[in-house]
This record gives C-alpha cells, structure tokens and sequence, in this order.
C-alpha cells in the first residue's frame, strides 16, 4: 500500500467516523435535516420494522424518537474494510437509552444493545451509508423512575428534548 492509499483511507476512516457520531446525534436532538445527511437517499435500510429506502426510513425512525422525553445512543469505534476506493463495509456496536413519559406521570424506559451492518459508500466526495442492517441483540427495561429532578446537593443540569430546534443544540 502507498502512502497515498494510507492517507486516503484514513481520510476515508475519518469521514466515516463522523457520519456514525452525526447519526446519533442527529437522532438524540431530533434533527430531521442532519440525519437524512448519514444516508444516500436510495439506500437499503432493513431494522426489521422497516424495510425500504433511506428517504422513507428517516421519517419513521424520528417519529419513533419522538415518543421518547429522553434518548440516548453510544456507539462503539466501528470496524471498517474497504472494499474499494468508494465502497467500504462497517460494523458497529451500539448501545441506545428511550426514556417515555408514563400515564402515571413518572417515567419508564429500556436499554438496547445491537449491531449496524452497514456498507458506506464514497459519492462525489462523501462518505454516506448506502445500506444499512440493524441487528437488536438485546433488550432490557430500566426501572421506572418517578421524576428526573436535579438533587439538591449536586444541581446537574436535566436536557430534555421532545421537539426539533432544542436552543442548546448545535449542527457540527
């Protein structure tokens, strides 16, 4: 391998990184716009509840983190193979939060755990996913909690973000 090639993978690494820490981002602030930015619009998402483009899948998937007063997603540093020069396969672990207001007025939630199969794909310079397999390896629910107040003593700040256009948000 070149020095040429090195350097252009690790670009290529680079802006693939990005795209996966846009993705959670985009969905934890409920940015509609920046997330439609990780996929190519054509590409072939599968998460099992969905299977169809990325321009039909956005829609659902922030209509789904909508129903959430809280959400929280982590990703792993993925593993990346290229393929090619503009194609690339790239696995990530994940680990996601939803917390959801309760009829009771408190709040419940679970955790997930899965995987992202995905192939990225390099268009005119950018980096995308152009297909994209969820895999949910498990799933836990999370203790009820009865409100989500700053203690007294230790007054962390509590974000909660049930629309786009949070104030605290800013596009990277």
């Amino acid at each position: 391998m070149t020095a040429a090639t090195s350097l252009e993978e690790l670009l290529a690494k680079d802006a693939i990184n990005d795209v996966l820490a846009r993705y959670s981002r985009t969905l934890d602030w409920l940015d509609d716009a920046g997330q439609a930015t990780c996929y190519w619009p054509d590409a072939a998402i599968d998460y099992g509840f969905f299977k169809g483009s990325a321009a039909d899948f956005v829609p659902v998937v922030m209509a789904v983190e909508r129903q959430s007063a809280r959400r929280w997603h982590f990703l792993n540093p993925p593993a990346i193979r290229f393929v090619d020069a503009a194609h690339a396969e790239v696995e990530t672990y994940g680990i996601a939060a939803g917390i959801r207001y309760t009829d009771a007025g408190g709040f419940q939630g679970a955790l997930y755990g899965g995987r992202y199969l995905d192939g990225f794909e390099q268009r005119g310079g950018e980096w995308r996913i152009a297909r994209r397999d969820y895999v949910l390896e498990w799933s836990h629910p999370l203790p009820d909690q009865p409100v989500f107040d700053p203690a007294a003593a230790f007054p962390l700040p509590i974000l909660e973000i049930l629309e786009s256009g949070h104030p605290q948000y800013r596009a990277l």
